[in-house]
């Protein structure tokens, strides 16, 4: 249902490091950039960031990226915490979502509940 998403960031050579490192693990990279906008994917960009443009303080947001599978999900996870990433939850099963969502959260130096998530059977 999406197509695109992006969020706004204190620092954005900060945040780009930060999504450079996590997003790697699960096949995505920087793709397009333009002044100081970059756009993230695998084929094209769906993922951006940009510099905060508005007043006042940013809203947490949930961003969930698919992961082809759950050594993946490991992968995206130990390069979060490598970038001194907040860990919010290291990857397990989350039956309560569904038998085989197996995920892991952590949070972005702009305070985002960053997950990466596989859907397939371990």
């Amino acid at each position: 249902m999406l197509d695109h998403l992006s969020i706004q960031v204190a620092d954005v050579a900060a945040a780009a490091y930060f999504y450079d490192t996590v997003l790697a693990p699960l096949g995505g990279r920087r793709l397009l950039e333009f002044g100081d906008v970059i756009g993230y994917g695998t084929d094209r960009p769906v993922f951006w960031l940009g510099p905060v443009t508005t007043e006042g303080f940013a809203r947490e947001a949930h961003i969930a990226f698919a992961a082809p599978d759950r050594a993946a999900v490991q992968a995206f996870f130990d390069a979060a915490v490598a970038a001194d990433a907040e860990v919010l939850h290291a990857p397990r099963l989350w039956p309560e979502y569904h038998a085989d969502y197996f995920g892991a959260f952590v949070r972005d130096r702009d305070g985002n509940n960053v997950e990466a998530v596989c859907h397939l059977p371990g």
